[in-house]
């Protein structure tokens, strides 16, 4: 009788830290304008609330059930918070904290995206 174990690389399997961590970064990015050394507009406040609300919310809903179109969504917004510097023409502190608070959403939703894609292969 053999017995056989199989291990799986942690990168293969969704976890529950990856949307708790793409829920703080959704919170984090909504309250970046309010700690800017920038006075910014209002376009760029609504824009960072809104993105960051939307992630924060999808990455809840992850929590509670596994669908391909909330990471998609994630990933939109996280590319949004990116490129909103460049489209809404800010810049500072403010701008480098979008661009890492966003491609770190977007780093993840990616890598949950790869890995539903293999959880959903494996069934």
């Amino acid at each position: 009788m053999s017995l056989v174990i199989e291990r799986k690389s942690w990168l293969a399997e969704h976890r529950g830290w990856e949307d708790v961590v793409s829920a703080c970064l959704g919170v984090l990015i909504i309250l970046s304008p309010v700690v800017a050394d920038i006075a910014p507009g209002v376009a760029v406040i609504i824009s960072a609330g809104l993105a960051g609300t939307l992630i924060t919310m999808l990455a809840l809903l992850e929590l509670m059930s596994l669908e391909r179109w909330e990471e998609l969504l994630e990933l939109a917004c996280g590319l949004w918070v990116v490129v909103s510097p460049l489209v809404l023409g800010y810049d500072g502190t403010l701008r480098l904290a979008h661009f890492v608070l966003g491609g770190a959403v977007a780093v993840l939703a990616l890598l949950e995206l790869w890995q539903d894609r293999n959880r959903r292969s494996e069934t």
